[in-house]
């Protein structure tokens, strides 16, 4: 169960993942190196820490040279212009994903910044990272850049005609997006309230069979008294109409005594 995506996971369009991507940029690998392999890009369920099974696999990790085609794409947090060479790391092929390029291609990159500022493929929800340069992924990313600063800006700008609907979809992907996160965790809140609710009429449920139980007892222990106490007065009535018969019975026994002697 190590690559299982959590419960709630739910796939988001590039469109939406590009909006929370840290850094957009679109580049061209330059060149490739190994890289021993290290804790980067760890899906938060991978349990094998950095040096176990996966560590004497060489050759599967390594980092790339890259070089910025364009400007960062708008909102990007990395602050470099086009023609800029930055160092990629955390490529290669893992136990449960992969971030993989060839050297002289280009590519749309989502990449993310760590508390050490080393440059890592931003997966965001757990989806692709990196996107290769084709007319349908130029398409799809044509909105985000800054193309007048692109050292290729005829290949992008050719599908830029469309850049206001492009960026109205982003809105309403946002908005959309943010109304079926909130209708989720309200469903999800009223699925632990209606759990915790079937749980307490449950328990009452059984408070009152126990009641219920006590009550017949009590009843049945009620009647048992009322047949007790029934049984003991008529024995008493019984024994209190034989006292006068018995102490006439002494009293002509001692008489006949007395006249025989």
């Amino acid at each position: 169960g190590g690559c299982q995506l959590p419960a709630e996971w739910r796939p988001l369009s590039e469109g939406c993942r590009a909006e929370l991507a840290a850094i957009i940029v679109y580049a061209r690998v330059l060149a490739l190196h190994p890289d021993p392999y290290g804790a980067y890009n760890y899906l938060p369920w991978q349990r094998d820490p950095p040096g176990g099974p996966q560590h004497g696999a060489g050759g599967l990790f390594y980092s790339a040279e890259i070089e910025l085609l364009c400007d960062q794409a708008w909102g990007s947090m990395l602050e470099v212009p086009a023609g800029s060479r930055l160092n990629l790391t955390g490529l290669g092929y893992f136990s449960c994903h992969s971030h993989t390029v060839m050297q002289g291609y280009a590519y749309f990159f989502f990449l993310r910044m760590d508390e050490n500022y080393i440059l890592l493929p931003h997966g965001v929800n757990f989806q692709e990272a990196i996107f290769p340069d084709t007319q349908e992924n130029r398409r799809m990313f044509a909105s985000l850049f800054q193309f007048s600063n692109c050292s290729q800006a005829q290949h992008v700008l050719s599908f830029s005609s469309d850049w206001e609907i492009q960026e109205d979809n982003r809105l309403m992907c946002s908005s959309v997006q943010k109304a079926l996160f909130e209708e989720e965790d309200r469903v999800k809140k009223l699925q632990q309230k209606v759990a915790a609710l079937e749980k307490r009429n449950k328990q009452l449920r059984d408070r009152v069979k126990k009641v219920k139980r006590s009550l017949r007892q009590a009843r049945k222990n009620t009647r048992h008294v009322e047949l007790m106490n029934r049984k003991l007065s008529e024995k008493l009535s019984s024994a209190g109409g034989q006292i006068p018969y018995i102490n006439s019975l002494k009293q002509e026994n001692s008489h006949a005594t007395y006249l025989k002697v």
